[in-house]
């Protein structure tokens, strides 16, 4: 079973109906023993990262996390905010993340964006430079995801980069380390794409 992890951030909703679409089981909860059984687990995440880390603790449950990703090695998948908390920290704010990949989160540089590019990036975007992985296994023909960001991961070891988009600059948009996988966009807004990834990340880990 896969468990949405609920911590008042995020598009639960959105990504279990998509699962739902898939024909692939999952919950959305905050319950300790709930997630202690989880096979797989789903961190989302949507606003900044200060709330999200705070909304962490609140719940309590980053010590069974903890366990779960780090111990008992259970694939997880962070969405947008989600994957951004796994880092050590952000420019976004003062919390300290969960630390699970090397490196930050960081802003936009906007001295390297054109004029015309926008902060947040928001809309299609493809992306490249994916690094064999299940995730991606049989995906669709030219992919590209749907992005609705200000801050992107600034990785400590590059070959944690499991591909890349580009918005004025080449960026880590996705991330594989072990067990820890996580994207940068939305694949649950992301039709076929993300539906595609989505359904590798349920079958394949």
């Amino acid at each position: 079973m896969i468990i949405i992890i609920n911590y008042n951030t995020g598009n639960l909703g959105s990504i279990k109906n998509m699962l739902n679409h898939l024909g692939i089981p999952s919950q959305i909860s905050n319950d300790e023993v709930v997630i202690a059984k989880a096979e797989k687990l789903i961190l989302p995440g949507v606003g900044n990262f200060d709330y999200g880390m705070q909304q962490l603790h609140a719940s309590g449950l980053i010590p069974i996390l903890n366990k779960k990703v780090l111990i008992d090695k259970t694939p997880i998948l962070g969405i947008c905010l989600g994957v951004q908390l796994f880092t050590e920290s952000s420019e976004e704010g003062i919390e300290q993340g969960l630390g699970w990949i090397k490196g930050k989160t960081i802003a936009f540089d906007k001295t390297k964006l054109a004029t015309t590019q926008k902060i947040p990036n928001m809309g299609w975007t493809d992306v490249a430079n994916y690094n064999s992985s299940k995730l991606f296994e049989n995906m669709h023909a030219d992919p590209r995801f749907y992005f609705v960001h200000s801050f992107h991961l600034e990785l400590e070891n590059k070959k944690d980069c499991l591909v890349t988009a580009d918005y004025g600059y080449d960026f880590a948009a996705g991330i594989e380390y072990e067990n820890i996988l996580g994207v940068q966009f939305h694949p649950e807004k992301s039709h076929k794409y993300g539906m595609k990834l989505l359904e590798n990340f349920a079958k394949k880990y």
